[in-house]
Formats: C-alpha cells, structure tokens, sequence
C-alpha cells in the first residue's frame, strides 16, 4: 500500500509499506521517498514512478541477497541491476576512481544511511566481474537461454550446440589459449577472422562457414552480456565477416517434374528404401514441406479423419517435444494424391526417423545410388524448389505460396497482413491442381 504524506518541510513524500517478501533485506514497516514539489496534484503524477523505483530498488537488494556467494555471475548481475535503480551505471572500482569528483559525490550521495555494504558495493565498484572462461560459455549460454529452447528436442539441442562449441574451439585455437569471456574483444575477433582467412588459404572451407563462427559468438556474447544487464563495452564481432566476391550464391538445385514422373513413380523405383523414408519423400513432394516437418511429426500431428485430410505443423511438447522453425511454419497442409496414400500408411507418424537425423543422408544415398536424381548437386531437399515452381506455373501470387510453403507473409507482401489464414479447403482446391496422379502401386 502506497500513499501520500505532507511533511514538515511542506514537501509531498511517497509513503510505503514494504511488502511481506521484501523483509528479509528490508527491516523498515514503511519506506518514504521526496516526491520533491508541494503541490498535491504534481506529487499523484509522480507517485507511480517513485514507487516503482522503490520496489526496483528492494528487488535488485533481494537478488543480491538471493544471488549464491559462490556463483560470480549472479552477484555481478545482482550488482549492476541495483546500481541501475539508484541511476547509475556499474562500474568496476578502478573505473569508478577515474571518473570526475562531481560523478564520484553523487554516487556516494546515493548510498544511504541505512543501506548495507552490498549498496555501496554496487554504487562503487565493489563486486568482482564472472571470471566465465571461453570454454564454459556455451553450457552458461544454454542455462540463461533455457526458456528460448524450451520446444526443442534433444537432438535440436544438439544441433544448437554443437556450431557453438566449434565456434568457442575455433576462437581458443586462434588466441592460443581458454581465457575469461569478458576479456574478448575487437582484438580477440581480428584473430578469430584471421586465422579462418589462413585456414581458408589452406583448406576447402566456404566464407559462410567462418561468418557462421562469427556470428555464433557475437550472439553468445551479446547473450552473455545482457544476462548480466551489462552493456557489452566492446561488441567485438559487430564488423567482423568475410566476403567472397567469387564466391556463388548457393541454392538447392529443383528436380524436374518431369523426372519426377518418369523415374520416382514408376513400379519399382523405391523398392530397397526404407518404407518410411518413401512416404516421408512422397508427403514431401506433394505438400512441399520441410523434411524435418514431416518425419518428426507426432501421432496427433497427422490427421486423417478430418473432412479435409491434413498434417499439423506446431510447436511440440512432451515425449515429441520439437521446436518448429518460426512462427510463420506453423500451419496445416491438407494431404492430396501420392501424400494422403503415404500418410494412409503411417497413420502415426515415422518412428524410424523421429527426433533424429538420419533421414536426409539415408535417402538422399538411395536417391544417387539408384540414378533417381540428375548427377551433380541435386537432393531431396530440392523438392521444396520444385514444389514452388509448380505453382509459378499455376500463376499463384507470391504471398499466396509463402503461406502455403511456411514463409512470412508479411515479408512477401511488404506490409502489413490482414484477414484471415487460408482456409484447408481452400488450400485443397489449389493442391489438386498441381497433384500427380497416383499410380497404382502407390495408392
């Protein structure tokens, strides 16, 4: 409860019971702030933020409190979030002692009289910065991101961690040596560059695979800071990246409709590849999904006894707990021709190839070894390609096939979206259009 109060100097002051979980660190009943004018009505305008500030303030002092004596990282953070509610920004005390008298006085004139030391640690400098080494900051970087990879499964995570241990290894190697997080900088990332400049002299390595390293540290970086509520002084990586002007643009190469329906859906033509993995391809091909949408769905995910048979792409959790690529992924796609017959077939899903990552090198290396893809570059992951083309055919608006492929519609219409998400019904009707006719020993 907060009110207001007229003291002897004529001067409105905020009047506040400190709130039962604050009272460990808070001895006070009540707390009283200046709202420093003597006018009624300005001191109810400025009441909300001075007591917004107050309870800021008992927060960071609780964290403090909270913050494990052992754990530097969240004394640190403690530290810098309680200098923020008395207006300044954390310093350590070597930094401090440089700055003007003028700046040193008013720090001190934060501190008050009933505060306690760690008050006057966080407005001086007091508390020691993490000592985080290179080489533990991806498990850190996984723990504070904990709620981002909520959805994602294991074999996700791994997929998540693994570019980042390579890159934190790449860095050691170009530096030489493990050495605390908060010591890289510009410096530090102009080493990392060259030795991926060295390495790309000596070795077939692509411009994007270095700029991907790059990348995953500034990220894990920026991370690492802000978990701290510490601006990061340096951003070492913010101009650091290759360019490769010889370099071509990479696309996945489309297989041609043509090819398709001479030597995919002739009898035969599969007989050696896992069934999952041809009913994986088929839905494939005929909804223009991501691989990964397909095989990992969960049993629930496929639904046949609907009026408009359909798959549903969503964030996942429990036993088939998946994180979908983005927001704009998430949709449903009805199931028409070669993909309602595969989907027939596994009506709960493909536990074969679920919550791993083996489906795309296993047909993929049928695919070539049987000379069902042209020579040279082409994959599965070209059906994606193949599946729009067909629809440029069909003269279907570029906002239109976004929708249906899972991309942004916003971003394909360059403004803002309204009215509804296409309807499956209405997405069946389109589907039918491109669908190949199912042979028999398909069906």
């Amino acid at each position: 409860m907060a009110g207001l109060v007229l003291r002897n100097d004529k001067c409105w002051h905020l009047r506040m019971r400190v709130p039962r979980q604050y009272r460990p660190i808070e001895k006070r009943g009540e707390i009283t702030r200046s709202l420093k004018t003597g006018c009624r009505k300005e001191a109810l305008v400025r009441m909300p933020a001075a007591e917004a500030i107050v309870l800021a303030d008992l927060d960071a002092r609780l964290a403090v409190g909270a913050a494990r004596k052992d754990h530097d990282t969240e004394l640190f953070s403690a530290a810098v979030a309680m200098a923020a509610t008395r207006g300044a920004q954390y310093k350590p005390a070597v930094d401090v002692a440089q700055e003007p008298l003028e700046q040193i006085l008013s720090r001190l004139d934060q501190i008050g009289s009933k505060d306690g030391p760690e008050v006057a640690k966080a407005m001086l400098g007091g508390v020691e910065a993490p000592s985080l080494m290179l080489s533990e900051l991806v498990a850190e970087i996984e723990r504070i991101s904990s709620h981002d990879n909520r959805f994602k499964s294991e074999e996700q995570m791994r997929l998540w961690r693994n570019p980042r241990l390579r890159a934190v290894t790449n860095l050691t190697t170009a530096l030489g040596e493990d050495r605390p997080v908060l010591s890289i900088d510009a410096a530090a990332a102009r080493r990392h560059k060259q030795w991926w400049q060295e390495r790309r002299a000596k070795e077939d390595q692509s411009h994007e695979t270095a700029n991907k390293d790059f990348s995953n540290m500034g990220s894990m970086l920026a991370r690492y800071y802000d978990s701290l509520d510490f601006p990061d002084p340096a951003q070492p990586y913010s101009r650091i990246s290759i360019v490769d002007k010889h370099a071509p643009k990479k696309r996945k190469a489309e297989i041609p409709v043509a090819w398709i329906r001479d030597r995919w859906l002739k009898p035969g033509a599969f007989d050696g590849l896992e069934p999952e993995a041809r009913d994986v391809l088929l839905i494939s091909l005929e909804t223009g999904c991501r691989q990964s949408e397909i095989y990992n769905l969960p049993p629930a995910g496929i639904v046949l006894d609907a009026p408009v048979p359909h798959i549903e792409i969503a964030f996942e959790t429990g036993p088939h707990r998946r994180e979908v690529k983005n927001v704009a992924s998430l949709r449903q796609m009805p199931l028409v021709g070669l993909a309602l017959a595969a989907a027939r077939r596994h009506p709960n899903g493909f536990p074969k190839y679920r919550g791993k990552s083996s489906y795309s090198a296993e047909v993929n290396g049928f695919l070539r070894d049987n000379g069902l893809v042209p020579p040279k570059g082409y994959t599965a992951g070209g059906l994606r390609h193949t599946w729009e083309s067909r629809w440029k055919m069909q003269d279907l608006p570029s906002d239109d096939r976004a929708e249906m492929m899972g991309h942004s519609v916003g971003a394909a219409r360059n403004r803002e979206v309204y009215g509804d998400p296409m309807s499956l019904v209405r997405k069946r009707v389109l589907m039918l259009r491109v669908a190949f006719e199912v042979p028999e020993h398909l069906a």
